[in-house]
């Protein structure tokens, strides 16, 4: 049953007033009414969120002045994505905070297919919404989530090496001088170093193998005191148990003592799945971690105190323990998903479980911001309007998730109610001459 607080009339003045304090973070007086305009467009009943369609449906009469004034919102005018993405986190975490803490942030890219080569970002790469290398952009960003609820805190395009050193591509689609080459695993730390910076309360850090795999961003997680469970590879190599790399070797009294740790042929580290399949059967417990759409999840895991071994043979003293959780079905052959996790070792199986599996929340956004918001529609080809388009993607899903706070957890876009023109029977296409200019 919905509160009373659900009400279309209570709903409306809370996203005008919600409208309001956007505008103010764009900082100027010229682009609140097209701001505004913007987010409520994104948040109508259209097949396709780009400018022209939401102009002919938000201002049927007037839909050349409409185009042209979103258009130059979100491609040309230099107000600042962080200032709203803080207006809009200061909003919905409030209300995603105010029955349970953060628990997590998640880090994650998503591609967005697309023809030609003129976009910014463009290239052929993976692209996770179509499971193979295509013609794409690619962004990532870093959500913050609570048990029931996340949202986005920072997104950025992936600019891969062919753009960043090519000039002329540059210039023709506004890429800013200080942006060059940057792994995406080195963006996601910048990103969340600036969360730090600005107050956001810390929760444990997921994502894939794509940034497990890469052991300077588990480093970068430690330096910065954050906890992790990040997703690896069958081919991770660790230490069993209480074993790890040799000490030094003796010092011979020449020269100086030496400082780093041996491996020899009888002490190796193990990859993950020899490791895994060592396991005996015992080790492996039945876990439920969420209800599904027909019943709860549920599947085997084993859970062990590990010490990774990369290039331990380079340092002074080993790898602290952590956890590796490995996932392996029923009905499956050799183990499906493995994870490291930098948590205390007091920490029980059904929990890392539960921390590990909360990176699903991530997906319900993506699809949610694409396939209700329009997250992929924008047509430009310049950065700033494909990070404004994103960022006012955001803003309204923002809102969305704030009020489903306030009633259903899963009631789904639908919810918003609107007052916006009904269109005309029938548009002219852009550029078609105006009726009354017919003669």
């Amino acid at each position: 049953m919905l509160s009373k607080d659900s009400s279309p009339g209570l709903q409306q003045r809370r996203f005008a007033a919600y409208l309001d304090r956007l505008a103010l973070a764009a900082s100027h007086a010229d682009r609140a009414e097209p701001l505004k305009a913007y987010c409520r467009g994104l948040l109508l009943p259209l097949e396709r969120k780009s400018v022209e369609p939401m102009a002919a449906r938000l201002a049927p009469h007037n839909v050349r002045q409409t185009h042209q004034s979103l258009h130059h919102l979100v491609a040309t005018s230099p107000w600042d994505d962080d200032a709203v993405l803080a207006a809009v986190r200061r909003h919905a975490l409030t209300a995603m905070t105010a029955k349970s803490p953060v628990a997590a942030w998640i880090v994650d890219d998503t591609g967005f297919p697309k023809k030609g080569k003129h976009s910014v970002g463009v290239a052929r790469q993976y692209c996770g919404q179509l499971g193979k290398q295509e013609n794409c952009q690619v962004a990532v960003s870093l959500s913050v989530a609570t048990p029931q609820a996340s949202l986005p805190l920072a997104w950025r395009l992936y600019l891969p090496e062919s753009w960043a050193g090519d000039r002329e591509r540059r210039r023709k689609t506004g890429v800013p001088a200080e942006i060059g080459f940057a792994t995406k695993q080195k963006i996601a730390l910048e990103q969340i170093r600036q969360a730090l910076a600005d107050g956001i309360a810390a929760g444990v850090v997921l994502a894939d193998a794509a940034y497990g795999n890469d052991s300077a961003f588990r480093a970068g997680l430690e330096e910065l005191g954050l906890e992790y469970a990040l997703g690896v590879q069958r081919s991770t190599t660790v230490w069993r148990g209480g074993a790890g790399p040799l000490p030094p070797e003796p010092y011979k009294g020449t020269g100086r003592p030496p400082k780093l740790l041996r491996r020899n042929a009888e002490s190796q580290p193990l990859t993950l799945k020899q490791l895994a399949l060592e396991l005996p059967r015992e080790a492996f417990r039945n876990v439920s971690w969420r209800a599904g759409t027909k019943q709860r999840l549920r599947s085997r895991f084993a859970a062990l105190r590990v010490r990774p071994a990369h290039r331990d043979y380079e340092r002074d003293e080993p790898h602290p323990q952590q956890w590796l959780l490995i996932e392996w079905p029923p009905n499956e052959a050799e183990p499906t998903h493995y994870w490291l996790a930098d948590l205390a070792a007091s920490t029980q199986l059904k929990d890392l479980v539960a921390i590990t599996k909360q990176r699903w929340i991530l997906e319900r956004d993506y699809q949610e911001l694409k396939q209700e918001l329009g997250l992929g529609h924008y047509e430009g080809r310049g950065w700033r309007g494909f990070h404004h388009h994103a960022t006012l993607c955001i803003a309204a899903y923002g809102f969305l998730i704030a009020e489903r706070t306030r009633f259903s957890p899963s009631a789904r876009v639908g919810t918003l109610h609107l007052p916006v023109p009904k269109p005309p029977s029938e548009l002219p296409p852009r550029g078609a001459p105006h009726p009354s200019r017919a003669a």
